[in-house]
């Protein structure tokens, strides 16, 4: 029988356990899709400890909400798709009752897209909700054109090296912002154009040599906090400040220069059929010219998703994917 993760309290890794259920038939408009492989996002452990910011009613929660498969069954009034088509889950919004960590999920036909040719499975399971939002937050929002400096926080992270990837694909400029310069070889090869460590030179005379004297014309902050005082100054006048992460939890000052600020959620787009063609198409063109490729740190079996939990806790994975295949 199918299998499906669940949890009935909140706690650590060990409170996922795998259990057996039938499928179930897709409602109208829904499909079904035989999950092949999912990845192991920080906004499942949030779920699963009980710190994320939206609900999680309990007893029997599911998580997930990033994966791959094929469409295994289609509700009436789908069109477009036939059994058998390769996917990939572009929205989960409900992932503690549809989550990706299953043998297979329903989910509205709108929710997916097709998987790019060129992706193996565990590329395609890890490739979405990184580069979606990555893709959202400078291309829809920040509206990057060629030329464009743009200052990434959080850069060795999935959202980070996604945007470093995008940022070429456009003919931008990606400056990667790291702490130490430890990181500095591997952000380098992850598509960085420079490198600048915050605590071991001066940052904004740094930014501004990468970036013609003028400084950033944008600023990725994936982290805020007092930090984001420091990349601003960073930062050309009239710069875009596109916040999409809070990985520092303490105050944020209040920018002291003229700036176009946005902040950003994955959802913002995702959950918009029109945009979601757009970033199909664009991650469609990068993985056929090779710009776009998901890095993965480690793969796991479905029976092991505690210890992927635990991989991820420990920060083994470095800042890439963890794919489970199911």
């Amino acid at each position: 029988m199918p299998r499906v993760v669940v949890f009935d309290e909140f706690g650590g890794p060990d409170v996922m356990h795998v259990v057996e259920e039938p499928v179930v038939e897709p409602a109208p408009g829904e499909v079904r899709v035989r999950i092949e492989a999912f990845a192991v996002n920080p906004l499942d452990q949030l779920m699963r400890s009980g710190a994320s910011p939206a609900p999680v009613p309990l007893p029997h929660a599911r998580l997930g909400v990033e994966g791959t498969g094929v469409v295994d069954a289609l509700g009436p009034e789908v069109t477009g798709l036939e059994i058998g088509d390769p996917v990939i889950l572009a929205a989960i919004p409900d992932a503690s009752a549809r989550g990706s960590y299953a043998d297979y999920t329903t989910l509205p036909a709108s929710r997916v897209i097709a998987r790019p040719a060129g992706l193996d499975i565990t590329e395609a399971a890890a490739i979405w909700v990184g580069y979606s939002t990555a893709y959202g937050a400078l291309v829809e929002k920040a509206k990057m054109r060629p030329g464009d400096h743009v200052l990434i926080t959080a850069a060795s992270g999935g959202v980070g090296r996604a945007a470093m990837q995008i940022a070429n694909q456009i003919g931008a400029v990606p400056i990667a912002v790291t702490r130490h310069t430890a990181k500095k070889d591997d952000l380098l090869d992850a598509g960085a154009a420079a490198v600048v460590a915050t605590a071991e030179e001066d940052f904004a005379e740094a930014v501004r040599h990468y970036a013609g004297g003028a400084g950033a014309d944008i600023v990725l902050d994936l982290v805020s906090g007092p930090g984001q005082g420091d990349l601003l100054k960073a930062a050309r006048l009239e710069a875009t400040l596109v916040v999409a992460g809070v990985l520092d939890p303490r105050p944020t000052p209040v920018p002291a220069k003229p700036l176009t600020i946005f902040r950003y959620r994955s959802f913002e787009h995702t959950l918009d059929p029109v945009a979601v063609k757009r970033m199909a198409a664009f991650l469609n063109a990068g993985v056929r010219l090779g710009a776009l490729r998901p890095a993965i740190a480690n793969v796991f079996a479905l029976d092991d998703i505690a210890d992927a939990h635990r991989y991820l806790e420990k920060g083994l994975h470095a800042g890439k994917k963890i794919v489970v295949r199911a």
